[in-house]
């Protein structure tokens, strides 16, 4: 459903209204946008496809979160979801219950994803370890791991662009 005041425009993928809008009703827009880029069915082709998407949700967050893009057999969307919630520099993340998540999804790869409340978009060790880490425990039980994305204000690290995973 579209976030009040919008309304659907005269083609698809346009929207309009009549009235000024604040900050907050424009967020709102671009969140219900950035869930849409994420909607069940779409096809991930490349890990660009769902950056955007992942920075607009994120970019804002004062305190880290970790989730996973779950993606079907063709790397199309299954569903998103933030699983852990941390602090302003870290957040505890199990490996166990991102596997438990993936296979209740029924997924055949993820995305992880996960920000950086300082806007830095540099992988820390911890993070490096962590993802290998959560890849080799994702290879044992046959889901791919197709990449692990960090996010800040106006920039994102891919690890896969990067070829590190």
């Amino acid at each position: 459903m579209l976030p009040s005041p919008f309304k659907a425009g005269d083609k698809a993928g346009y929207y309009k209204t009549e009235e000024l809008l604040d900050n907050e009703a424009i967020f709102k827009m671009a969140n219900y946008l950035a869930r849409q880029q994420l909607k069940k069915g779409r096809a991930i082709s490349s890990p660009s496809d769902c950056f955007a998407a992942l920075q607009t949700l994120l970019q804002t967050l004062e305190h880290e979160v970790f989730g996973l893009v779950y993606l079907d057999q063709q790397h199309c969307i299954i569903n998103h979801e933030i699983l852990f919630r941390g602090t302003i520099n870290q957040a505890s993340v199990y490996p166990r219950e991102l596997i438990k998540s993936a296979l209740s999804h029924n997924a055949a790869a993820v995305i992880l994803f996960h920000n950086h409340p300082s806007g830095c978009t540099k992988p820390s060790n911890a993070d490096d370890q962590l993802t290998e880490q959560i890849k080799t425990a994702f290879e044992h039980i046959e889901i791919r791991v197709v990449d692990h994305v960090i996010v800040g204000h106006s920039d994102l690290f891919s690890y896969a662009q990067s070829g590190k995973i």
